[in-house]
């Protein structure tokens, strides 16, 4: 945990120097770095000295509130309400890299991120907010709140339109990015 309370987790052996972190997001901390699935590129990455960093998502793991729905219903509920639910995460993500680099366990300079769906979303707003974080690998990542089901009948589309990529694309310019939708294409 971070001095000002945000909880990450971490997976890899620390090193003696500051290390290449891979940001990996899915949807809880325990499911991005578990699950060797959802921490493909974390696998591959870890052999040449990666760290393993994750977040709850939004709505996810100790993240969601009782008084909401659970996962990606709970941000339309926080999104119908006129919530922002991307910038404290990215605040966080922030925040928890400060605290790697300050403690010695992160390059600064050899950040990227990478997520799975809404985690690849995640993964995507947190570089636009960040510019540390250097490359970023999406897979099937969500790209627009409006595609999602669970916003199907918001009458606050205003709101959900605004936190959806497209909004934020500027802040993407010049990256290094990697997005794909599929791993069967023929």
């Amino acid at each position: 945990m971070t001095p000002d309370g945000v909880r990450f987790g971490l997976w890899g052996t620390r090193v003696g120097y500051p290390a290449p972190t891979l940001l990996v997001f899915s949807a809880t901390i325990e499911e991005s770095l578990g699950d060797p699935y959802y921490r493909q590129s974390g696998n591959l990455l870890a052999d040449a000295g990666y760290l393993c960093i994750s977040l709850d998502l939004p709505g996810h793991g100790q993240d969601h509130r009782k008084d909401e729905p659970a996962n990606l219903a709970s941000w339309r509920h926080r999104s119908d309400k006129g919530e922002d639910f991307v910038t404290p995460f990215t605040k966080d993500v922030t925040s928890v890299l400060d605290f790697l680099i300050e403690k010695g366990y992160t390059d600064p300079e050899r950040i990227a991120a990478c997520g799975t769906s809404r985690g690849g979303f995640m993964a995507l707003h947190a570089t636009a907010a960040d510019e540390r974080i250097r490359a970023t690998a999406a897979f099937a990542p969500v790209t627009a709140l409006m595609a999602l089901r669970e916003f199907t009948g918001t009458t606050h589309q205003k709101e959900a339109e605004a936190l959806s990529l497209y909004a934020h694309a500027d802040a993407l310019v010049g990256r290094s990015l990697w997005l794909v939708i599929g791993d069967r294409d023929e």
